[in-house]
């Protein structure tokens, strides 16, 4: 049974029984569709409805959304709650998400745990809530209220809950609280649909889509449900619900949340691959981290956060001074920002020693290294841990680019090391390259997951090539970006292109963030294994002689003043002085060609990435571009995308351009393949790849 019933005193006990999340589906819906006639039959008093296990619902079945939708639907089954003779009351018992919390919103009263969340995350999927709660939420909480929840998607807690309206109040024991309820006061709570409608205010609703159009540019599910939300301001309930589910069903169809709940289900996947199930890992409780820099810092201070111990190791004393200035930095700007407060960031402290003693990690169960992006420099600090640490310590390499195989070899026991490429900044970004070296065994590579999950990251095993997978498809989206540069545009318009597609920001404006100097010592690294057949841009490399570092330096490919960010002409004189040392005619590209080249070069290189079995599915890759690079997840990712446009037109776009290059663009093989038998690259596991 999915909805599990009983009667207690006259009083009915409906429990949403589907775990692991209590997702409504088919059986849900007609389950409490079947308790509502079950308590009117039995004439009872009131009824209670929870979650089995520390879920109240986590909002639909998105599996059901890829196929027509079946009777009954949830806001007929709302509809019946609300409306029946027998009142009843939500026990939110734990987290009460989109479908879930409109289960509670249907209901006449609703008791929540302290410890419990309510939100509507739909938009997160494409979607907008569907049933009833773009039209009960503002009744209840207000327009603004209502307008943050539904367009961001984020939950609140208990205590905010209450304090809007949302529910009516807060107990540890919410089933007891609900039992306990006098009738009198239940049956004066008047039904949500019951309520007035708030006022309508176009200066909230303008408000709402200014910020929009700055943080979700190109989603149309947000714009969707203030539209709707503002349907119900001045037209009936019934009316205001008939729009919402029509909008639903055809967003729900729609490519934005095909590539949405693409991402969603590979994000699930990612975070508990099957093959390493019966891997029991490590215990992870006092972790070491040498290095106590940028990135060491905030890789120390994500571990003190999610409650572990933490020892940085540093070189000298004058090191350890700096990196508890760097830790400090980042506790001081939380504090700031209200992601601690002073109880908690005392605690933080607390399980945090800075020394330059190798031997007080003598019983950490992980050592990750954190320091310049240097072999000779990380060799040596591996092989001072391993002589401290016990056998059983997994030991790992914060490297973004090299080879971890080597760095491996160096040990005596190559079977603990791994790769944990974290991204800058590390207490933040939430992506999490877990690399697997070679000789690396399973034990190690499951406590680099249950790392992150413990850091709440999303985790992505990658295999060892220079840049693993996500350094290795920007370094081929930065190489695509200074052709097109070269051979006729600018930085602006390259990076307004990319913004336009749903990126954030474009590939030089992101340089000059991160530091031109970075990608130069990179490509200094390579020099040696160049192939000096394929077409070099030194543009980069001049402006980094010049002293054009980025935001730091005060100029890079943009000036920086205090007026923000400006086109400058020195970058353009300098590349067109390259064009014409190069005999390059200069010409225009317009928005759409300059995606066009930048997109198939990454999807081609990524296929490549897929076929060496760097990475182990499309899913993974997709992952990567999004939560590491960038890439608008709501068009599921780069794998997905290449999916979306067909393969068949990636391959025509690179043959055509391999006219103008022929050692640049090849075709993947992987590609071919996918087209000669049609397949999609998010068909394609690692055994098919290689």
């Amino acid at each position: 049974m999915t909805v599990d019933k009983r009667n207690e005193n006259n009083v009915g006990y409906v429990k949403i029984n589907n775990p692991p999340v209590n997702a409504i589906g088919l059986s849900i819906r007609q389950g409490l569709l079947d308790a509502v006639s079950w308590a009117e039959e039995n004439q009872l008093d009131r009824v209670i409805v929870s979650g089995a296990g520390n879920l109240f619902a986590a909002g639909a079945d998105t599996n059901e959304f890829d196929y027509p939708p079946v009777e009954p639907h949830l806001p007929d089954v709302l509809n019946a709650i609300e409306r029946s003779a027998v009142p009843w009351i939500a026990a939110i018992n734990g987290f009460a998400l989109g479908g879930g919390a409109e289960i509670a919103l249907a209901c006449r009263m609703r008791i929540m745990s302290n410890s419990a969340k309510i939100g509507f995350p739909e938009v997160t999927l494409g979607v907008i809530p569907g049933a009833g709660g773009t039209q009960r939420l503002p009744r209840l909480v207000g327009l603004e209220k209502a307008l943050d929840m539904i367009t961001s998607g984020r939950p609140v807690n208990a205590a905010e809950a209450l304090s809007v309206g949302l529910v009516h109040a807060l107990h540890d024991d919410v089933l007891d609280a609900a039992f306990k309820t006098n009738i009198e006061q239940l049956l004066s709570c008047v039904p949500t649909s019951k309520l007035a409608a708030p006022e309508a205010n176009s200066e909230a609703i303008t408000a709402v889509k200014q910020r929009l159009s700055r943080k979700s540019k190109g989603q149309s599910a947000p714009f969707d449900a203030i539209d709707v939300i503002e349907t119900g301001l001045t037209s009936e309930f019934d009316e205001a619900l008939a729009t919402e589910r029509q909008t639903f069903l055809k967003l729900r169809q729609s490519d934005q949340a095909k590539a949405l709940r693409h991402i969603f289900f590979s994000e699930r996947a990612a975070a508990a691959p099957k093959w390493l199930k019966n891997v029991s890992p490590l215990s992870l409780e006092h972790v070491a981290v040498a290095g106590g820099g940028t990135m060491g810092a905030g890789i120390a201070y994500a571990l003190l956060s999610a409650g572990l111990r933490v020892t940085i190791l540093e070189a000298d004393q004058e090191a350890t001074v700096r990196a508890n200035t760097n830790v400090n930095q980042i506790l001081e700007a939380s504090l700031t920002r209200g992601f601690i407060n002073e109880i908690s960031m005392t605690e933080i402290r607390s399980r945090l020693s800075v020394t330059t003693d190798y031997a007080s990690v003598a019983a950490a169960s992980l050592a990750i290294e954190a320091v310049f992006e240097s072999m000779e420099l990380k060799k040596s600090v591996l092989e001072s841990l391993f002589k401290v640490l016990p056998p059983e310590t997994t030991m790992a390499t914060n490297t973004s680019y090299l080879d971890v195989n080597e760095i491996a070899a160096h040990l005596p026991d190559p079977t603990r090391v791994l790769g944990l490429h974290f991204f800058a900044p590390a207490h933040i970004m939430k992506l999490l390259e877990i690399i697997r070296a070679e000789k690396t065994s399973d034990v190690h590579i499951a406590t680099g997951f249950k790392l992150a999950k413990i850091l709440r990251k999303t985790p992505v095993i990658a295999g060892v090539c220079d840049g693993f997978i996500g350094n290795r498809i920007l370094a081929r989206y930065r190489e695509a970006a200074d052709t097109v540069l070269l051979d006729g545009s600018t930085p602006h318009e390259i990076d307004l292109a990319m913004v336009e597609f749903g990126y954030a920001m474009g590939p030089y404006e992101a340089q000059d963030i991160s530091g031109l100097d970075i990608a130069h010592a990179n490509r200094r690294r390579q020099d040696a294994t160049r192939d000096p057949k394929r077409r070099y841009i030194q543009i980069a490399d001049r402006m980094v002689e010049q002293g054009k570092l980025g935001k730091k330096s005060g100029g890079g490919w943009y000036q920086y003043s205090s007026d923000g960010k400006q086109n400058d002409p020195v970058v353009i004189d300098l590349v067109i002085e390259e064009a014409r040392a190069a005999s390059i005619e200069r010409r225009d590209y317009s928005s759409e060609q300059i995606t066009d080249r930048l997109l198939t070069a990454m999807i081609n290189e990524a296929a490549d990435i897929l076929n060496e079995g760097i990475a182990r599915s499309a899913s993974d890759i997709d992952l990567v571009t999004v939560f590491g690079y960038g890439f608008p997840r709501w068009r599921g990712g780069l794998m997905h995308y290449g999916d979306s446009l067909g393969l068949g037109t990636i391959v025509d776009r690179i043959e055509t351009f391999a006219m103008e290059d022929p050692i640049v663009w090849r075709v993947s093989p992987l590609l071919r393949r996918c087209v000669e038998n049609n397949l999609s690259l998010c068909d394609i596991g690692v055994k098919d790849a290689t």
